[in-house]
């Protein structure tokens, strides 16, 4: 098996080799002639139309290469994919059908873009095919002039038979409108309910590397980590939900100058440390002492420097000093983490310290390293700014430290996926970062992903850096204690204490805080700056984490009215169909099952608030449905129970476990009552 492999992927290669030539003799050709602005064939002057006709064939060339590259990889990758037993994506299994149907019809287009969305009013079907314009546009680029109607048309017409499609029309100038096949939508929903929500198939697993938190030692976690610990997180459930290998790494700055100040403040301050554990309870004020004493007192700052050398040297002692401030720091961050329930693995700068030389060794042995006034540096392709590999005095750098966190990650951890959950603010940086490792041949970016997820800063309601109103950085802790304190409040207003016993209330003002902050951040566009605001994100109306868990606690107390439970909706779901025939079933039923198409849009550019925007949209659809379709009967006198619609109460637990599918993705926890 392992030669055919080797020997389907060798075939691939070339192929792809001949179809990377070909293609740039067809982009040299285009650019030579200028074909792209040439209207009719009329205009054209004999060589021209020679070089068109060539053209012409070329594309035909890559178009059959392409395909040729696809199946042979696919022979390579077989053994390697896992069953295809995940949720369906219906938009992606239409856009599959249009896209056999394209080929089918119009063969020797190259690129032919397939765009099937979902429609944005029942006028127009459930989903639109909108790429016959475009196709018109191509086949004008090679001499052949169809209108968009006819191009649908002729589409339309190889389309494969397949039980998801109930009709398909051809309208306006070119659009081509799908409605579901309502029987279809059913059975997935009744998947749904028997097989839980799976995942979408990705097709082989990967294994990906996320550097996100990332706070420094012996500092307190402030605000300006909550974005990074809350997006890579999320990213880090999304990835594991369809089954890639993730390792969660908290790249921590446990190295450096400022820490011989930290152990030389140690050692005078609890000069027993090696036999007694000394009692660092505020880490701040252990940091902020020494920091006076370092900026202060010429003596102390040579005690420091020398303890830096001491470390570097791997001193035992020193290294003990070290180990103390670096145990006691963990267990302060560790508390954060538990609280937001984040999982990550400690894998600070000092991890890569003895890698370092061996990594600047490789690079001045490939040729890679430049000497500037006494520095060894590198510039990456493309990269006007270049990293400081060493310095003129021999030491190290943040440049170097990240080289050799590459390197270990794609070479010994050998990750097919890298992503780095950092500022917007470093994002030249991680490209010359990322440049550099590819120049120096340790990743190909067709075959891994590695790629720095930025971010904005978290602003206050000024609209100005958030800050304490002394002027200070915000605590994280005090964060999360004030989001608790305000959501009791707020349960407490709604007179939730007086229903709710002690532990459920406990549970639910911990949903709603940290729900609330995460949901918050993440609902945003994470390029973008945020305003972070209690009031907003604690207002149970709109598109906020308080909305969508009273939306949730709603729906888990109509079973539980109904006296229905959780085992006797399952039974049910074995022989009863899911209720789609109201409007507002069918439209709730849809949406259910866009969430594949929704985690697949997340996975291609690792922004969350689609999700977000999902979900907002699902509570709202849930509750247009609530309002308008009765899921039972009560006697007016008694208020007994008389009658269960039972393919209603189906569908209201498919709402329920793909929003809490969702909940755990974003982090926030559900609960059943609130």
């Amino acid at each position: 098996m392992e030669d055919v492999i080797k020997k389907c992927n060798k075939i691939a290669e070339a192929q792809e080799a001949t179809a990377r030539e070909l293609l740039s003799d067809l982009q040299a050709l285009e650019k030579e002639s200028g074909l792209k602005d040439v209207e009719s064939k009329a205009d054209l002057p004999e060589e021209l139309e020679k070089l068109r006709t060539e053209n012409a064939k070329l594309k035909f060339r890559v178009n059959v290469l392409l395909r040729s590259i696809a199946e042979e990889k696919a022979k390579a990758a077989g053994n390697n994919v896992r069953p295809a037993k995940g949720m369906v994506s219906i938009q992606n299994a239409i856009s599959d059908l249009f896209d056999c149907a394209t080929k089918e019809a119009f063969p020797d287009l190259v690129d032919c873009p397939v765009v099937v969305l979902p429609s944005q009013s029942d006028n127009f079907g459930d989903y639109q095919f909108n790429s016959a314009m475009q196709i018109a546009k191509l086949l004008k680029e090679v001499g052949r002039k169809v209108s968009p109607l006819e191009i649908a048309k002729a589409i339309v017409e190889k389309l494969p038979q397949k039980d998801l499609i109930s009709t398909v029309e051809v309208a306006g100038p070119g659009f081509v409108n799908v409605r579901l096949n309502k029987e279809y939508v059913g059975k997935r929903l009744t998947d749904v309910l028997l097989e839980g929500v799976r995942p979408p198939d990705v097709g082989a697993k990967k294994k990906a590397v996320v550097d996100f938190s990332s706070p420094n030692v012996a500092k307190e976690m402030h605000v300006g980590h909550l974005r990074s610990t809350i997006i890579g997180d999320s990213i880090c459930r999304v990835l594991e939900f369809v089954g890639h290998d993730v390792l969660r790494l908290n790249h921590l700055g446990d190295w450096g100058t400022q820490f011989g100040m930290l152990i030389a403040h140690l050692k005078e301050k609890f000069p027993d440390y090696l036999s007694v554990s000394p009692p660092i309870s505020d880490l701040q004020e252990f940091y902020k002492e020494s920091k006076v004493r370092f900026d202060s007192d010429e003596l102390f700052k040579k005690q420091a420097y020398n303890c830096v050398v001491q470390l570097q040297s791997y001193d035992p002692d020193t290294i003990k000093a070290w180990n103390l401030i670096c145990d006691a720091s963990l267990k302060a961050l560790n508390v954060v983490y538990d609280r937001l329930d984040v999982r990550l693995i400690p894998r600070g700068e000092s991890f890569y310290q003895n890698l370092m030389t061996s990594v600047v060794k490789e690079l001045e042995e490939k040729g890679f390293i430049e000497m500037d006034e006494g520095r060894k540096i590198m510039f990456g392709p493309r990269c006007a700014v270049p990293l400081t590999i060493e310095k003129s005095d021999g030491g190290y750098t943040y440049d170097t430290s990240d080289m050799a966190a590459l390197y270990h990650r794609l070479v010994t951890e050998k990750a097919e996926w890298l992503i780095y959950v950092v500022d917007n603010g470093q994002a030249t940086h991680f490209n010359s970062i990322f440049a550099c490792g590819q120049k120096v041949g340790w990743y190909d970016p067709a075959v891994t992903r590695v790629e720095h997820v930025g971010f904005g800063v978290v602003l206050g309601e000024d609209k100005k850096k958030f800050k304490t109103r002394s002027g200070e950085t915000v605590r994280l802790v005090d964060l999360l204690d004030e989001g608790l304190e305000r959501s009791i409040k707020k349960l407490q207003e709604k007179g939730r204490d007086k229903v709710l016993t002690p532990e459920e209330l406990r549970s639910a003002q911990e949903a709603v805080a940290y729900g609330c902050i995460k949901y918050a951040d993440l609902s945003h566009n994470r390029s973008h700056d945020y305003i972070f605001s209690f009031d907003k994100m604690l207002d149970d109306r709109g598109n906020t984490a308080a909305y969508l868990l009273y939306a949730l606690t709603r729906i888990h107390s109509i079973a539980r009215t109904a006296n229905v439970s959780t085992c006797e909706l399952k039974t049910a779901a074995e022989n009863t169909p899911v209720s789609l025939d109201h409007p507002k079933e069918w439209k709730l039923g849809k949406c259910l099952l866009r969430f594949p198409e929704i985690i697949n849009r997340v996975l291609a550019d690792l922004y969350l608030h689609p999700l977000c925007d999902y979900l907002f949209e699902l509570a709202s659809s849930f509750t247009e449905f609530y309002d308008n379709c009765y899921c039972m009967e009560k006697n007016k006198d008694t208020g007994e129970i008389q009658s269960v619609n039972m393919g209603r109460l189906l569908l209201c637990e498919a709402t329920s476990k793909i929003m809490e599918k969702g909940f755990h993705i974003l982090g926030i926890k559900s609960v059943e009552k609130m």
